[in-house]
């Protein structure tokens, strides 16, 4: 047993330094093309933040863990809202432009009523459903990108020095960072597996918790930054990001990869998983959309739902 635990945390260790890595020489590359720093944040390091979470569900797809793979993508838009986001807002509320809000917020939810469509009418994630999450992701994107180029901010425009370092040396670290996360998502996904059955927890209750909160610590360590920086707005703002790529980008390439049913295991996902992560969502983004600010209570509320979720999980596993 203790085997399959030092695995799993070199696993987390590596999707982070692997992240890492990618993230520096994705915008490294992007400044010496004369990309936008805004660009960069909402498509290259939002992305990069996001391959954790894409590697583990599509290798837990690839193996046939259908329920790593979906209960991933949900527990990491739950932890993302009710653990990370709300540290966000405890320790620094602030104010937030509801301009830059409106897409990203519409966006997911759009995407999690087409989401829900499937859980609840279908009770199935079809082939064509990847498709089309697929399809929402390179839709949101290209308006994100024309709305940027079309409203661009005075600080996206600019000048960037030189990087110092060799455009063959960035592509190197960009390949050695994806191939790090990869055999880190290998090893999280593998040893989630003997851990889960030895402990006699079902995946899921893993992949929600566990798995979920090693694959958001990317988004934490940019909370964090954000919180140093006083930039407590711009950590929401990635946040709601990352829970839209969760949602289009990491469940759609699983479920393309491979299709699966919702069967009676998944009850709990269908009763609990979805509507608290719908709920947390709408306590974080209505009083930030109608009041453009952002309140300690909310962190508080969202921080005491996270810690029942999780009690509820074992407790019922």
């Amino acid at each position: 047993m203790l085997i399959p635990v030092l695995l799993f945390a070199l696993g987390l260790v590596l999707l982070i330094k692997g992240g890492d890595w990618f993230v520096d020489a994705a915008s490294s590359i992007a400044h010496r093309f004369h990309m936008p720093e805004l660009l960069i944040g909402a498509t290259v390091v939002s992305i990069g933040t996001t391959l954790p979470e894409v590697m583990v569900s599509a290798q837990g797809a690839l193996l046939g863990s259908g329920s790593i793979a979906f209960g991933n993508a949900i527990g990491s838009v739950i932890c993302n809202t009710a653990l990370i986001a709300a540290i966000t807002l405890v320790v620094h509320p602030a104010d937030v432009s509801r301009k830059t809000l409106i897409l990203p917020s519409a966006a997911f939810f759009i995407a999690a009523a087409f989401y829900c469509a499937n859980a609840y009418l279908f009770r199935a994630f079809s082939r064509a459903s990847g498709i089309v999450l697929l399809i929402m992701f390179v839709v949101y994107m290209v308006v994100t990108v024309m709305q940027m180029k079309k409203n661009p901010e005075p600080a996206a425009e600019e000048s960037h020095e030189q990087p110092e370092t060799s455009l063959a040396r960035d592509i190197v670290t960009l390949v050695l960072g994806a191939v790090v996360i990869a055999v880190g998502a290998r090893l999280l996904v593998d040893n989630t597996q003997i851990i889960a059955t030895a402990l006699g927890v079902p995946e899921s209750v893993i992949a929600l918790t566990l798995v979920a909160l090693g694959t958001s610590l990317p988004e934490l360590v940019t909370a964090i930054t954000s919180l140093l920086k006083g930039c407590g707005a711009l950590s929401l703002g990635n946040i709601i990001g990352a829970n839209l790529f969760n949602l289009v980008l990491v469940s759609g390439i699983a479920i393309t990869i491979s299709p699966f049913d919702l069967s009676s295991a998944s009850a709990t996902s269908l009763t609990v998983d979805i509507p608290l992560m719908l709920g947390v969502m709408l306590v974080m983004t209505i009083p930030a959309l109608v009041r453009e600010k952002l309140h300690r209570w909310q962190g508080v509320v969202l921080l005491c739902a996270y810690a029942l979720y999780c009690v509820f999980l074992f407790t019922a596993a």
